[in-house]
């Protein structure tokens, strides 16, 4: 029994041990959080004054006195009034004179403008309870406007549309000064509800001032205002009146001038194929001399494939080094092979910078991850285009066509640039479309300037016919096997067996690697086993003699050797937070973000 009676007082404490010991940034959690939005307007007075200035353009004075009914806990420090900035594509000037409270004492407040609004935020850092009232004047101008009935308009929304506070009790007067008051047309109109809506509400008048009022308004619903004036009334400001020299002209200049450009673009690209040609001739060409190391020809070639692994094979099957399988498969290695005639001083070159880490024997790695040795292998692609400038097959040189168009581009785009800014200047709204086109487009011609105006490295007379030479060279890898053998049998300088017939195997491998500048080393490759399998023996000068499948060998040997001449160490990154380090970090909690309504 006494055990029977202990078991619901156990229970009991340990609830009660649970609630105590429960976090109280867990209870604090499951409660909703505070909205700054939720609160409402006892009442939402407003006097709008308006009258004409000395050059016939409308003012308009405002003064709204809005008495916010706040929660009686800490959620708000004050208010947020949106004010717009333009009307009908011209900006309305808008300037706040004061906030107060009913008294007349000041109410601390600061502006900040976006997406068409000047946001009035009212308070500081002090929470504020209850009913609370805020006096906000402000002035504006341009407010009425020559409407497409035929009269003047003062068309103006009372309340803001994009609320989410109801207003329990809203009254409006409209004060007009004598100018206004003796142009009136005699017809006014109220509207309220939600945007969009027609529904009218009563609007009485008492010689220059119209009054109305409205009870319980919902969140988002408006009171809108329109009193006629007689046609002419008003003057209305220049942004109002089509013009397209600085609304449209720019955004056409804009287009213009980013054309222009681009032909500037296809001038350069025109010009330097045009110094490609010398007698526009192509022979097939079954050799290539000495003094056209691939490392050269890389420098002629448009678009040549890397010149490393080209140069290297270059040197192997000129018996200056040979190419072996290292420990890995994936990381070959050079041999030297001492006292082989060196054809031409950048394949000596190629040969220090090959072996500058190779052994007593001579044989030096192809590393998969070496900084140095891609650092080596750069410069020595860039002595071969250093090569054609020196020997006068090179040289640097500006499209004259491109220059003209580059700068009848400039001189557009900066004309229309103008015109933009000066209806951005004039206050024209319609201009900001314009402004914003022709400012992208100014931005790319800009950038066009550093290829269309810069000198660009082209072929000179004597490069062409190299280039032509080569291309020569390309079309006799092209060519099926019949029509090679027979070019080869008709000229005199072949290499030549004992029998008389071309040596084949020796100038299908001294073509080898500029059929890899060309990117064709697999179906040259491919024709070199054919060959390697009629004379049943294997390259000498690359893998495993005895195998004809030079292909395999060849297409492994370039990935290696080219990352290896391309290989650049990974840099070191560094990453920062503001904020979540130390927990609690959030998506989208970087800064950023705000509100309207309440603050």
């Amino acid at each position: 029994m006494a055990a029977t009676r202990l078991a619901p007082a156990l229970l009991a404490l340990a609830l009660t041990a649970g609630a105590v010991l429960v976090p109280a940034s867990t209870a604090t959690a499951a409660a909703p959080l505070a909205d700054v939005d939720d609160f409402s307007y006892a009442e939402w007075d407003a006097s709008f004054e308006v009258g004409l200035d000395d050059d016939g353009r409308a003012h308009l004075h405002v003064t709204e006195s809005l008495t916010a009914r706040f929660p009686d806990h800490d959620q708000n420090k004050g208010i947020v009034r949106g004010l717009p900035t333009s009307y009908e594509n011209a900006w309305l000037e808008v300037r706040v004179l004061s906030v107060t409270d009913e008294e007349g004492a000041e109410v601390p407040f600061e502006t900040d403008e976006d997406d068409g609004l000047l946001y009035v935020l009212t308070g500081d850092d002090d929470y504020v309870q209850g009913l609370t009232t805020y006096v906000i004047e402000y002035e504006m101008r341009d407010v009425v406007l020559a409407a497409d009935t035929g009269v003047d308009e003062f068309y103006w929304d009372l309340l803001p549309l994009d609320s989410s506070q109801a207003i329990e009790s809203f009254r409006a007067d409209i004060l007009l000064d004598d100018a206004l008051t003796e142009d009136l047309t005699g017809n006014a109109r109220c509207y309220l509800g939600y945007s969009g809506e027609t529904d009218e509400c009563p609007i009485s008048e008492d010689g220059s001032v119209f009054s109305v009022e409205a009870q319980d308004l919902s969140p988002g619903q408006g009171v809108t205002v329109a009193i006629g004036f007689e046609p002419g009334t008003v003057t209305q400001p220049a942004a109002r009146r089509p013009d397209p020299v600085t609304d449209t002209v720019p955004a056409i200049a804009a287009l213009g001038a980013v054309g222009v450009a681009a032909g500037g673009w296809f001038a350069v690209s025109r010009f330097k194929r045009s110094r490609r040609t010398a007698t526009g001739i192509i022979v097939a060409q079954y050799d290539v001399p000495d003094s056209l190391p691939p490392l050269l020809a890389a420098a002629i070639v448009p678009g040549a494939k890397d010149a490393i692994p080209a140069e290297i094979v270059h040197l192997a099957v000129r018996g200056a080094l040979r190419i072996e399988e290292g420990a890995d498969i994936e990381q070959p290695r050079l041999r030297r092979v001492p006292g082989a005639r060196i054809p031409d001083e950048l394949d000596a070159s190629a040969l220090d910078a090959l072996f500058t880490d190779a052994d007593a024997e001579g044989v030096a790695e192809l590393p998969s991850e070496s900084e140095d040795f891609a650092t080596r292998m750069k410069a020595l692609a860039q002595s071969g285009t250093d090569a054609a400038v020196s020997r006068g097959l090179t040289t640097k040189a500006r499209s004259r066509a491109a220059v003209i168009l580059q700068w009848c581009a400039i001189a557009i785009v900066l004309a229309g640039f103008g015109l933009a800014l000066w209806g951005i200047i004039a206050g024209r709204v319609t201009a900001l479309p314009a402004f914003v086109a022709i400012s992208v487009g100014t931005f790319l011609v800009l950038l066009s300037c550093f290829y269309t105006l810069a000198t660009h490295t082209v072929l000179t007379p004597e490069g062409a016919r190299t280039l032509e030479y080569l291309l020569g060279v390309k079309e006799f890898i092209r060519v099926a096997e019949a029509d090679r053998l027979q070019m080869l049998q008709s000229y005199s300088g072949a290499e030549r067996r004992q029998d008389g017939s071309a040596n084949v195997i020796v100038v299908y491998e001294r073509l080898l690697p500029y059929a890899m500048l060309f990117g064709m080393e697999d179906e040259w490759g491919a024709v070199l086993e054919h060959v390697y399998a009629f004379e049943q023996r294997g390259a000498s000068w690359i893998g495993d003699p005895s195998s004809p499948f030079v292909r395999t060998q060849l297409v492994a040997f370039a990935a290696t050797s080219h990352a290896a001449a391309t290989y650049s160490a990974p840099s070191a990154s560094t990453s920062s937070s503001g904020g979540g380090s130390f927990g609690g970090g959030f998506s989208g909690g970087g800064g950023g973000g705000g509100f309207s309504g309440g603050r």
